[in-house]
């Protein structure tokens, strides 16, 4: 049987915030609150959803979960390792995960849910409407809505019903950079454990790479500024064996400012975003020390040719030497050269640099 948690002040802060927001409709009165949380609630009052209405937890059609589980296939498979080293992780903390897709649908339950408790059997069904228009303010829909990791604790959910939860969340993004579904980890009248919001959000990472590896691709490049670190996770790029982009990871896309086609099925060529010719980054080899490679814009990046058979393996970031720099300054002034058809006058005028410079360095490293 569930233990009550005693209140604490956490709790009444949220009661009063709770009562100034959907009672009294004082949205800047909300103490302890994110924003984003009373924003929701907001939307839930618009929608004409009222605090202590009960909640059904409902399955979707058959036809929408047929097209959930369609649309969610590789989702699925690319969490099922993560969900199952997640157990491990949290198997002493009473909270469980759900994988749903990026409608709120649950596609996966995860870790030990204690099936005894109604509130548990409620939301650990594959099938089940977790969405805000569904069952208000939860850490799945906030993560999906919000698109960063969030954590709620009890009567931060909107619905009384609700108020027995705790949970953190994090949103998955595809290959092509769009939300592709969510991480949740919830426990019912469990102890506040808002560190949960960090394990999501890095579980979420790990089901981010395995989506993205299982593109079809050539080569797995990993993506990192001159001087820095990959902590917060590497960026990543897989190319296809025509030298186009066809899948990168969130970092990756916000390092390079990348938009998905969906003509094109991709991101792109790769000479389009890196000032080089895309044989120099195919060449690279897995264990090789990065390149350093000027970007159209005229930033340097570092790139590395990184092992994808058996997952990431990440090579030191080690600086190249200044022939490498050489080199990689002079493949940008040859293809703004090319860009400019020959016209050496402006390819040196957009470089900031003089003509007998552009043309020196051409005639010193022609092309390969």
């Amino acid at each position: 049987m569930s233990v009550l948690q005693p209140p604490t002040p956490r709790l009444a802060a949220i009661e009063r915030a709770r009562r100034a927001v959907l009672l009294h409709g004082e949205p800047g009165a909300c103490g302890p609150i994110e924003a984003w949380i009373t924003n929701s609630w907001q939307r839930c009052l618009q929608r004409g959803q009222r605090a202590q209405d009960a909640v059904g937890f409902d399955v979707v059609s058959a036809a929408a979960m047929r097209r959930a589980t369609c649309t969610s296939r590789a989702l699925h498979a690319a969490a099922a390792p993560v969900l199952t080293e997640l157990s491990r992780v949290i198997a002493l903390t009473r909270y469980f995960s759900i994988l749903t897709d990026s409608q709120g649908i649950v596609v996966a339950v995860g870790g030990n849910p204690d099936f005894d408790l109604a509130p548990v059997r409620a939301i650990a069904r594959v099938g089940v409407d977790l969405s805000e228009r569904s069952v208000g303010t939860t850490a799945i829909s906030a993560a999906l809505t919000e698109l960063h990791p969030v954590w709620l604790h009890r009567g931060e959910h909107f619905f009384e019903a609700t108020s027995i939860y705790s949970c953190a969340g994090a949103p998955i993004f595809g290959p092509d950079g769009d939300c592709a579904g969510m991480l949740d980890l919830t426990g019912v009248q469990v102890q506040e454990r808002p560190e949960l919001r960090h394990l999501a959000a890095q579980m979420a990472q790990r089901v981010e790479q395995a989506l993205l590896l299982a593109v079809p691709h050539r080569r797995l490049l990993r993506l990192q500024w001159p001087g820095t670190s990959s902590v917060a996770g590497p960026a990543l790029l897989v190319v296809d064996d025509e030298s186009r982009i066809a899948g990168a990871n969130r970092s990756a896309c916000a390092m390079l400012g990348l938009r998905y086609d969906a003509a094109a099925a991709g991101f792109g060529a790769l000479e389009d975003v890196f000032a080089t010719t895309a044989g120099r980054l195919m060449s690279l080899l897995p264990g090789q020390l990065p390149l350093q490679l000027p970007l159209w814009s005229g930033l340097q990046i570092q790139v590395a040719s990184l092992h994808d058979s058996s997952g990431v393996v990440e090579p030191a970031p080690l600086p190249r030497p200044a022939a490498r720099l050489r080199d990689a300054e002079t493949d940008l002034i040859r293809l703004t050269v090319d860009a400019t058809r020959g016209n050496v006058a402006e390819a040196a005028r957009q470089l900031g640099i003089s003509r007998a410079t552009v043309y020196r360095r051409i005639k010193q490293r022609p092309h390969r």
